[in-house]
């Protein structure tokens, strides 16, 4: 499907209120057709013949046909805006539903501004074109062409002199349309370009400020508003070279009639009524002349600006839904990695990872930072796919899973921790909006959020800012847990969730972990040996490969990189020995 046929699947929708809308334009032109006939009779008739008692008729009738073409420009115009913003949102809401269904590696490549300009600028240039282009285009070319009919019908010899004109007129428009599709994409892009700069810096005001780099940002968005401001100039050269070369055209149709016109006057070849009646359609001949290059300006507009939506709505997943889903509303959390290997952008991040997780144990999983920790759990959630091996849950293929059921069953507090502009409640309760509030406040008692919660102004009803501005790290991340909690998963999943937060609240949180009353596998992802060192499992990956594994102890007695590790956070095994005797 090309960007255009794709665009005209949400417009077909409204093809009879857009003929209604046309048709009226038609009316509309015939009628504006009919005022210079009109007046040509009140020159041959009543001027020039003396039959006067035709005259109020004639004003009446003009009147009548002034009345009635504003009643249904107006009409007209009704409903062409009204049609313009229900297929925008018929399509924002589709270009939307789709960004929801990319997986990971769309918004790795993809810039947060970039996604925003498709649905603010590049609408905003369709609705232009369903809302005003369409019905002007349309309402001129017809005009032009009856026009000229007309004109042909009252003298064909003048008809023709004008027509000289048009083939000018269609070189200068092709010419026009050559130059300017480039110009128009480059806007496109800076815009995007711009978005991007300031979404970013505003996001990141915080470590602007930090760093006492405003003017190091100011000059950098400096840069990016020139590029969009020479963009914007760049296009702006196109009609300021064509519309002049159009304005010239159109003024020559008026030169002609009144060389040409005037002889044929006064050689009695043509009245002086017909000679009125053609300079009044001599503005249906100018007038869309004087418009191609804007109208041409405002389609090139609209043509990148679909063009760049559909080629944001066009791109497809990697990870996709498979055909033949399994169902699993309830899944028990045994977990397989048979040979799991994984490589993105040439690289390869994960090598021949094998382990196996019965349902219930706790795994933790320790590296030093780019090992490969986080990517584990993400091909878990199946955010990306396996380039080798299997992710096996419950003895089935993740792939062959229904995704929506897979990621429901999990729970995830990821490294970097995201609140909504919304209530402390409400982002606890994100995954079951409709939930009591006692589970909420049982899931934030287990994150050990619930005192630093009642001891806010509104408690709950805290409105937390952006991002959880306003928040602690550590609170970020216990609201963040608790919130992963409240889901109640079989699989959950803490990815160093407890980085940020005091010796004495982990310990909290672990035991409260253990705590949970339901049957659940729990992952976690950690660089300090607290947080991990009572699990049923630990992990221990170097370089995307897991160099060791076991429990606590067998770990320590292996005396690798975890018993290297430990000896760091905790100094010598002995001391570590005589400190746990003396407890």
């Amino acid at each position: 499907m090309t960007a255009m046929k794709w665009f005209y699947s949400f417009l077909k929708k409204h093809n009879r209120t857009i003929v209604l809308g046309l048709f009226l334009v038609t009316v509309i032109s015939v009628l504006a057709i009919v005022k210079p006939i009109v007046s040509g009779s009140i020159v041959d008739n009543v001027i020039i013949a003396g039959q006067y008692s035709l005259l109020p008729k004639l004003i009446v009738l003009l009147i009548l046909i002034t009345v009635l073409r504003g009643l249904m420009r107006f009409w007209s115009q009704v409903i062409f805006e009204t049609c313009s913003q229900d297929v925008l949102y018929s399509m924002r809401d589709t270009v939307y539903r789709k960004l929801l269904q990319e997986d990971f590696n769309f918004y790795n490549k993809n810039r947060t501004g970039d996604l925003l300009s498709r649905q603010t600028g590049d609408m905003e240039a369709i609705r232009h074109f369903i809302a005003f282009v369409i019905y002007q285009v349309y309402e001129n070319v017809f005009l032009f062409f009856f026009a000229l009919i007309m004109i042909f019908t009252v003298s064909w010899k003048l008809a023709l002199c004008m027509c000289a004109v048009l083939p000018f007129t269609l070189l200068v428009t092709l010419s026009q349309n050559k130059n300017g599709r480039p110009r128009f994409q480059k806007i496109r892009d800076c815009f995007s370009s711009l978005n991007t700069f300031v979404q970013e810096n505003i996001s990141g005001n915080r470590v602007v400020k930090a760093f006492s780099k405003e003017d190091y940002e100011i000059e950098k968005f400096n840069k990016e508003n020139d590029n969009y401001r020479d963009a914007e100039l760049a296009a702006a050269e196109i009609w300021t070279q064509y519309v002049p070369k159009f304005e010239f055209l159109s003024n020559m149709l008026m030169v002609i009639l009144m060389l040409v016109g005037s002889i044929m006057v006064i050689q009695d070849a043509m009245t002086l009524g017909n000679y009125v009646t053609i300079n009044g359609y001599l503005w249906m001949l100018t007038n869309p002349l004087r418009q191609i290059g804007w109208r041409i300006n405002d389609i090139q507009r609209f043509t990148t600006s679909v063009e760049k939506i559909y080629a944001t709505y066009s791109a497809e997943p990697n990870v996709k839904y498979p055909e033949n889903a399994i169902p699993c509303t309830k899944l028990n959390g045994d977990i397989e990695f048979k040979n799991v290997s994984y490589s993105a952008e040439d690289e390869d991040i994960i090598h021949h990872v094998s382990f196996r997780v019965k349902s219930g144990q706790t795994v933790g999983i320790l590296g030093s930072t780019g090992s490969g920790k986080s990517t584990i759990m993400n091909l878990l959630c199946r955010f990306y796919d396996v380039t080798d091996g299997e992710v096996l849950v419950d003895g089935r293929n993740v792939k062959d899973l229904d995704l929506y059921n897979l990621r429901q069953n999990i729970g995830m507090a990821m490294q970097d921790v995201f609140l909504f502009s919304d209530t402390i409640e409400g982002n606890i309760a994100y995954s079951r909006p409709d939930c009591p509030f006692e589970e909420v406040q049982k899931a934030a008692i287990m994150a050990d959020a619930d005192g630093f919660i009642r001891e806010m102004p509104d408690g709950y009803d805290t409105i937390v800012g952006e991002r959880g501005v306003g928040l602690s790290g550590g609170q970020k991340q216990r609201i963040s847990l608790a919130r992963a909690l409240l889901k109640e998963p079989s699989i959950l999943i803490l990815d160093d969730t407890t980085s940020a937060v005091d010796m004495e609240t982990e310990s909290y949180i672990q035991q409260q972990l253990g705590n949970i009353d339901h049957k659940c596998t729990i992952f976690v992802v950690a660089y300090r040996i607290s947080s991990i060192k009572d699990s049923d499992l630990i992990l221990v990956l170097n370089n995307g490969k897991i160099v060791e594994q076991g429990t606590h102890d067998q770990l320590l007695q292996n005396n690798g990189y975890y018993a290297t590790v430990f000896r760091h956070q905790y100094g010598e095994f002995e001391q570590y020995i005589d400190n746990q005797n003396r407890r």
